[in-house]
Order: structure tokens, then sequence, then C-alpha cells
């Protein structure tokens, strides 16, 4: 599912996992494989987006908010 900024309408990546509370079962972050080059072929990394970003989730699409794309939080 392709992950798309309302900020500047940037694709970001597709959902390829979640960040659960296993207490509560509250989703904490959606995690995105950013991918990069001819056809997508090259992934670049993990990056996380806080559940508080995500605006609408759609049939195809999610839309999230984020100002700050310079210094993602990223998974290590």
């Amino acid at each position: 599912m392709d992950v798309i900024n309302t900020v500047d309408g940037q694709r970001l990546g597709n959902v390829t996992d979640l960040d659960i509370d296993l207490d509560t079962g509250k989703i904490n972050a959606l995690v995105l494989t950013e991918t990069s080059g001819f056809f997508g072929m090259f992934r670049r990394g993990d990056l996380v987006i806080p559940w508080e970003n995500v605006m609408l989730i759609g049939i195809d699409v999610v839309l999230v908010e984020v100002h700050n794309l310079r210094e993602p939080q990223r998974l290590r």
C-alpha cells in the first residue's frame, strides 16, 4: 500500500510492517520500505511514521502528514 505525504505530495514508500503495543493493541507507527532507482529496485531502508501522523487510510493509499523529512526516524 503506497504512502503519500500530504505536505509535499511525495511518495514515501510501501507499508511493510506495523509497530504495535502488545499490551494495549494500539498501533504506534507504520513501518515503510523506501525504494529508489529504476522500477524501485534498490531498497534504501525503513522509514517509521508515527501513528499520530496518519491522516487517512484508503483502499490503496495511506495519506500522512510529515513536515520534517530531512531527518526521518529510521530503523537500525
